[in-house]
């Protein structure tokens, strides 16, 4: 089974997707790509906007590739609302009617207009489906980090390759999990290996500290129990410690970023946007002494005769 991520945190914008593929079967995941439109009161930098685009190019090309479209919900870092990476294809969707609210439903219900007749829709909660090589399972509506956020719901999908005994999980925004049934239902999958969004760490002042180490713990809790690889990325790297704070998840050797999967060095650009703006302020000009010049002779210089 080949895992692609296309584009994550890790690699300067904000997303998690990623491109399975298996035999002849091709499948996108979560084609979106955004950037935080305020980090530390600044807006986007020129790398930022620059990696967006390469994001965009990248997604663009593997959708061409893909049968399979999957959206876990509809923050618009998850999913694209330009159908052109949908149309003609089976897309597994968070059903909008369902466990979402505000914005995240506008949107799901326009994306599902706009796809009527133009691509073999299903709402994906908590069903699946059969292909020649893979075989698809999606969760039943997950929290979007702990229970009771008002963030909403995300699915999660298990992809299993029954020939080569793999079985790759894809779990969005479950933040860590920060969930204790996100992190069971995790393990009763059994990954080989598992993508998820990281603990919100760049956050924890509101959250506060016990909710990250819950997370941590909860992760800790689902390598013990399935031995799995785990790639996690997104939340995780926005936050400019993420080295250091995650020291305890590193040091299993199994825990490993979006970047890092793909032989890459990390380039957490969000976390960096303070530096990415200081690098490009120019410093100020040192004032120079001026020189006194008599009035008639400054005259004479703008074509006026001196007395």
């Amino acid at each position: 089974m080949k895992i692609v991520p296309l584009a994550a945190d890790s690699l300067g914008v904000r997303s998690m997707a990623t491109y399975v593929e298996a035999g002849s079967t091709g499948l996108l995941i979560d084609p979106g790509a955004t950037l935080a439109p305020a980090r530390y009161g600044l807006p986007p930098s020129q790398e930022e906007w620059e990696a967006l685009k390469r994001a965009n190019d990248r997604i663009s090309a593997y959708a061409t590739r893909a049968r399979y479209v999957f959206v876990s919900h509809y923050h618009e870092d998850h999913f694209r609302s330009d159908p052109a990476c949908y149309v003609g294809r089976v897309v597994l969707a968070k059903d909008p009617r369902r466990l979402v609210v505000g914005a995240q439903a506008r949107r799901g219900q326009a994306l599902w207009g706009v796809l009527q007749g133009q691509a073999s829709l299903q709402a994906a909660d908590g069903g699946g489906l059969r292909t020649l090589d893979l075989e698809l399972k999606v969760s039943p509506p997950l929290p979007h980090g702990p229970e009771g956020t008002p963030l909403g719901y995300v699915l999660a999908l298990t992809v299993a390759d029954p020939r080569e005994g793999e079985r790759f999980v894809f779990a969005s925004d479950v933040q860590g999990p920060l969930s204790s049934v996100a992190a069971a239902w995790l393990i009763q999958q059994r990954p080989t290996t598992l993508y998820l969004s990281g603990p919100p760490s760049y956050v924890e002042r509101d959250l506060g500290t016990a909710a990250i180490d819950r997370a941590i713990d909860n992760l800790r809790r689902v390598l013990d129990a399935t031995g799995c690889r785990v790639i996690m990325d997104h939340h995780a790297v926005r936050d400019p410690r993420f080295s250091t704070r995650f020291e305890r998840l590193w040091e299993t050797g199994r825990v490993i970023t979006a970047a890092a999967h793909l032989g890459l060095t990390a380039q957490p650009l969000e976390a960096r946007r303070d530096r990415l703006w200081a690098a490009v302020r120019k410093p100020p000009v040192k004032a120079v002494p001026s020189r006194f010049v008599p009035r008639e002779v400054r005259r004479a210089a703008k074509g006026g005769r001196a007395q």
